[in-house]
């Protein structure tokens, strides 16, 4: 008797077993399929795989991508609702959703889903990335810009929030929040498409900072203690910017910059990026990062004669950038 309970015990584990990796092995499948755009096959295997585990939510959420990416909004929509309101929804449940209604031009229902999702996951930076995105399309700065500002505070790491914040205060000529903004970001996300358009970014606002007759420094009155300190400090280094703004001339303006906010304030606003520009400065890596920063959108020829002429420190500071891991922490969103 014993022996024949044991022997059904593990024919129930094994077939469990087989079933989970057969619904693992149709999935991988399945995204192989979503992959090349093939979304008819892509149906016929997640519906076998459901056929396994019918309330599987990856699954589902695999249904519901793959009617958005073949355009098919109606469909989507359909699927991905109903998920929202299951207990185990996660971020990706409400990340989907938005996508796929605000593709379909339904930012009410958009909006709900959202806030529905924020409501859930109070620290998503990805969804008050997005909710803010969806908000700039409806022509609501005021309330975009609340959303990535909350994004930063409560997800300092997540990068989506500061590129949005950094092309919003680039807009809007503040000068403190598009630089720190703009240059956090590109550390958090080194190595992309949104990365080279921060980086130009980056370079327009230097010049617009130290552009002669151009009072105005913030977006918002009354501003921060940081945000003041941190243009005082910047504006000290204004006489170096007679001959332009240059990669070459960069560097000098932000090593001078780097000592004198450490000898004046650093210890008063514990601030990551400027502890990592701080390291790289003392690590003799500074000059190839501020090449990696403002070289390509500046001159791309003379950033590429510049590596080659300074292949060690280009190398030194490229095998660290690829495997540093660079996270903002929290406490330190001062703005």
């Amino acid at each position: 008797m014993i022996r024949t309970r044991l022997f059904t015990l593990l024919l129930m584990c094994c077939c469990s077993a087989t079933a989970q990796q057969t619904v693992q092995q149709l999935r991988e499948t399945a995204i192989s399929f979503q992959r090349q755009a093939d979304y008819s096959n892509t149906m016929m295997v997640l519906s076998k795989a459901l056929e396994i585990e019918p309330t599987n939510l990856t699954l589902l959420k695999d249904v519901a991508l793959t009617y958005y990416l073949s355009g098919d909004y109606k469909r989507a929509a359909e699927r991905i609702l109903p998920l929202t309101d299951r207990e185990d929804a996660d971020v990706q449940v409400f990340q989907i959703a938005g996508n796929i209604f605000k593709a379909a031009d339904e930012f009410k229902q958009c909006d709900k889903v959202y806030k529905k999702g924020l409501k859930k996951f109070d620290a998503s930076g990805a969804l008050f990335a997005e909710y803010g995105d969806l908000l700039w399309t409806q022509e609501k700065p005021a309330e975009a810009i609340a959303q990535w500002e909350a994004g930063i505070n409560v997800d300092p790491s997540h990068s989506g929030n500061y590129y949005h914040a950094a092309k919003f205060y680039f807009a809007a000529a503040d000068k403190a929040r598009s630089l720190v903004y703009g240059e956090v970001f590109v550390n958090l996300e080194s190595y992309s498409v949104r990365t080279a358009e921060i980086k130009t970014l980056l370079l327009e606002s230097y010049k617009r900072v130290f552009m002669p007759g151009d009072k105005k420094q913030f977006f918002i009155k009354p501003t921060t203690p940081f945000e003041i300190k941190f243009m005082e400090v910047m504006n000290k280094q204004s006489t170096l910017s007679m001959r332009g703004i240059t990669p070459e001339s960069l560097l000098i303006i932000r090593s001078r910059f780097i000592l004198d906010w450490f000898n004046d304030v650093g210890g008063k606003y514990p601030f990551k990026l400027f502890d990592h520009l701080q390291y790289l400065l003392r690590e003799g890596m500074f000059a190839a990062y501020n090449q990696w920063l403002f070289g390509p959108v500046a001159d791309a020829g003379a950033y590429q004669n510049w590596t080659r002429t300074h292949e060690d420190e280009y190398l030194l500071f490229s095998n660290f950038q690829r495997n540093k891991l660079f996270k903002m922490p929290s406490g330190q969103h001062y703005f």
